[in-house]
């Protein structure tokens, strides 16, 4: 997949007198990688939960598979799932619970195959039975990425994917989803923090500051950009000091 499966065009978000994201204009390419960074405050949540369809934006328009988003929501989310530590599940329901609810949801056909697939791959068999609640911030991350994936989306937006997670299970997690991208041909959005994980698993990286797109580049051309080492350097530049407008 090389065309542009995300297509904004103007858009932005108010919330009464507070401009959260202004207008902007992106695409995202289809089976790659994209960043989404940008300090607390930047408009990555914003961005996303205009994508998924949680939020409307005050103007602008947005295809998603060629298909504008307002009109052809519901066909679409199928094709999408998502991620965040910021949105929990259901703290009462196991984590198999959850899995199954979100498989019915989604349509999943034989679900149980599929859950069970998540769990050797993601390592959470152990933790099936559980509930959420009584689960660590590191366990309930994985499981929120297992939910993720429960319907093999072609389109995958990750908020901070391996957030509380410990050294080794977050490369591990990493590999698995530099795996999926590969065998799937999916397009991932990952919004992070860890400037270590967008130099590995990004192919493009967007820049986001006080809800204006600033710059974009591969991590390799925005760090000889800036004359920097490191994608973290680069970030600390355009927090600290402004950036190039796109």
């Amino acid at each position: 997949m090389t065309s542009d499966v995300i297509v904004a065009e103007s858009i932005s978000k108010r919330f009464r007198a507070v401009t959260a994201l202004e207008t902007m204009s992106l695409r995202i390419a289809g089976g790659k990688t994209t960043g989404l960074l940008g300090g607390n405050g930047a408009g990555k949540t914003t961005t996303m939960a205009i994508l998924l369809g949680l939020l409307r934006p005050s103007s602008g328009r947005i295809e998603i598979f060629g298909l504008e988003l307002e009109r052809h929501r519901y066909e679409l989310l199928p094709r999408m799932n998502f991620s965040s530590p910021y949105v929990d599940l259901p703290h009462r329901l196991t984590a198999l619970e959850n899995l199954r609810v979100y498989a019915r949801l989604y349509g999943v056909r034989r679900p149980e195959v599929r859950i069970a697939e998540l769990a050797e791959a993601l390592d959470i068999g152990a933790l099936l039975r559980r509930p959420v609640g009584k689960l660590s911030a590191g366990q309930r991350t994985r499981i929120a990425l297992a939910k993720a994936l429960i319907n093999r989306p072609a389109l995958l937006l990750l908020d901070e994917p391996t957030a509380s997670l410990d050294p080794d299970t977050a490369d591990w997690v990493r590999s698995y989803l530099e795996r999926y991208r590969t065998e799937s041909g999916a397009t991932i959005l990952l919004a992070s923090h860890n400037m270590a994980e967008v130099e590995r698993l990004c192919d493009d990286v967007i820049m986001l500051k006080a809800g204006r797109l600033v710059d974009r580049g591969s991590p390799t051309e925005l760090i000889a950009r800036y004359g920097r080492h490191t994608m973290e350097e680069v970030f600390l530049d355009i927090a600290r000091e402004g950036a190039r407008a796109q």
